[in-house]
């Protein structure tokens, strides 16, 4: 039976000209030499040459075919072809839907916390300046408190990779879901493609017996719903609404009625929260319109006579940095799920270890290999009606990227932008805060600011470091 898998597996491998991942079969035993032939059959080498032969980036914009994205932005008057609707109007029919039962929730969470220095999964990381609360449980918090608000049932769907899927798994049982009932907490995973090697188009070796795979990216969300039969579910709930963001963004707006109601309101497909960029070279996704659609151009891939471009009032012209937070219908992922091209595999070139030929770990000091990923922000060109919504910055965008001491975007940043909405919050409430004191609100005790003005444990004036939850008025963590 062995001699019979190795002599298909190797006819198989020859016939792709990757016969070079069986050079070490015969020190493997007899589960790695089933592992791997698992692996090896669940590669679709078809798809993997065309991945390799073809090209994944689109044809070079010229400055002549981009503009601004059609957006709802504060303060600003709106063009005949966006919605005519109020902020107040708009939250009032996002609360409507909430509160028909008509939204879900997608939270991408398949990142490892390696480049933070943690071990497993990144959605892990205690994030919560005084309660300690993981990247993870924020989004799950803020769900629950939503639901108890609208009385109804958010189904919260958060997607995995196979590297980190079994130790979120495990994170939530013992904890109980935090609150959430678990049939409205699961986890589905995504797909993984095979990591080649830059030059050679060779796929690598992680081990001797195990092929080095790599997440498809966010975009592979929509593939790994529809096999998951999630969105079946979904339909047989009737929710139409899909509410979308990422595990590394503590600030999220999960499930913002605001945001809901402005898409619904615009009958669109796919509404996208965007932030005005901070400079003109910051590393952020563009969110641009080109032609009759929107798309969203890579930092990397955006001419820098472009993004310093500005308007007469002095503002960049390309101003709407994309922050990964999007609501989608459910019938434009459905549509998705079953166009597997409309969400194209992209080329990375990465730094990944790998197995040499004579079994030796190398650890390259610059890039080698060529990862695929999909990127969800491409089917902004498929949906119908796309929108941008313009969010502050300070209220809705602390991402988690890089470990303490790289400068931007690290867990100490994220914390002190905790602090520092939550502190104003308050000051906005009329409560005297000591000068540098940190404070945290639990979504369970206010979700907006506004909140706090109906919130009959108010305290009057904070001394000390303060973690407001639901449970306890005031809460001194560090008593």
């Amino acid at each position: 039976m062995v001699k019979q898998t190795f002599d298909e597996l190797q006819t198989l491998l020859t016939d792709k000209g990757q016969q070079q991942l069986l050079r070490f079969w015969n020190q493997l035993d007899d589960d790695q030499q089933q592992e791997l032939a698992d692996q090896l059959r669940a590669i679709d080498f078809d798809q993997l040459a065309g991945l390799l032969a073809g090209e994944d980036d689109s044809p070079g914009l010229l400055p002549g075919q981009m503009a601004p994205p059609r957006a709802i932005r504060p303060g600003q008057p709106r063009t005949t072809d966006l919605p005519g609707e109020s902020l107040e109007e708009a939250v009032a029919i996002g609360e409507a839907a909430l509160r028909q039962g008509r939204v879900a929730m997608v939270l991408v969470a398949g990142g490892q916390g390696s480049r933070l220095g943690i071990p497993g999964p990144k959605g892990l990381l205690p994030i919560g300046p005084l309660s300690g609360r993981s990247l993870l449980q924020f989004t799950i918090d803020r769900v629950k408190a939503v639901s108890d608000r609208y009385g109804s049932q958010i189904p919260l769907m958060i997607m995995t990779s196979p590297s980190v899927h079994e130790a979120t798994s495990r994170f939530l049982l013992e904890n109980d879901h935090f609150g959430l009932d678990a049939d409205n907490c699961r986890l589905f995973c995504q797909g993984s493609t095979p990591v080649v090697d830059a030059r050679s188009g060779k796929i690598l070796l992680a081990a001797p017996g195990v092929v080095a795979l790599s997440p498809d990216g966010h975009g592979g969300m929509v593939e790994a719903l529809g096999r998951s039969g999630f969105l079946d579910d979904l339909a047989s709930r009737q929710m139409d609404i899909i509410f979308y963001a990422q595990v590394d963004n503590p600030l999220a707006q999960v499930c913002d009625p605001a945001l809901i109601g402005f898409h619904l309101s615009a009958q669109s497909e796919l509404t996208s929260q965007a932030v005005k960029k901070n400079d003109a070279m910051e590393k952020t996704g563009n969110i641009v319109a080109v032609e009759d659609h929107l798309e969203v151009i890579e930092y990397s891939e955006l001419p820098e006579s472009l993004a310093r471009a500005t308007c007469p009032e002095g503002e960049l012209r390309f101003w709407a940095g994309s922050i990964a937070v999007h609501v989608f219908s459910r019938s434009l992922l459905e549509e998705a799920a079953r166009q597997g091209d409309w969400l194209p595999f992209h080329h990375a070139q990465k730094q990944v270890p790998f197995i040499d030929d004579d079994g030796n770990l190398q650890e390259p000091a610059e890039e080698n290999a060529v990862k695929f990923e999909r990127f969800i922000f491409d089917l902004l060109p498929r949906a119908k009606n796309a929108l941008v919504v313009e969010v502050e910055r300070a209220s809705a965008f602390a991402p988690v990227k890089n470990a303490d001491g790289s400068g931007q975007d690290t867990p100490t940043t994220a914390q002190n932008a905790i602090i520092a909405l939550h502190r104003q919050w308050l000051l906005d409430a009329g409560v005297e805060i000591d000068d540098d004191v940190p404070v945290e609100i639990h979504p369970s005790w206010a979700l907006r600011a506004e909140d706090l003005l109906e919130q009959p444990g108010l305290p009057g004036a904070i001394h000390e470091p303060t973690l407001l939850t639901r449970d306890d008025t005031t809460d001194n963590p560090h008593d």
